[in-house]
């Protein structure tokens, strides 16, 4: 199986008051597939549960992140979840903590035979 990449979406999120790192990249990943339309999946006739989805998170402490629950938001596909160190910490030092700052960018793979390659 030789996959494609079909689309490459980039996105950011935050979590400002909770300092909650899942959160910060759940919204980065939204704000990535609310930028994409692939409705040329259905005028090819692709089947959707066959994409291949990589996902690569950005933050200050990637281990924070559940990447289950990162992946379960994803509406189609097959997604693989990676989290590195990037994003931002916005220190706030009159409450403590800090607002989140969460980078995100999904590729989405299909297998070429879909299209006609």
């Amino acid at each position: 199986m030789a996959l494609k990449r079909i689309i490459l979406e980039m996105g950011h999120g935050n979590d400002m008051h909770g300092g909650d790192y899942t959160k910060a990249a759940l919204r980065a990943v939204q704000d990535c597939i609310h930028h994409s339309s692939l409705i040329f999946l259905r005028t090819l006739k692709i089947d959707v549960s066959a994409l291949e989805i990589e996902v690569t998170i950005g933050v200050q402490k990637p281990e924070m992140v559940d990447r289950e629950k990162v992946a379960a938001s994803l509406p189609v596909g097959k997604a693989v979840v990676k989290v590195v160190k990037g994003g931002l910490d916005v220190p706030d030092d009159e409450r403590g903590g800090a607002s989140v700052i969460a980078t995100a960018g999904v590729a989405v793979r299909v297998d070429e035979k879909h299209l006609g390659t």
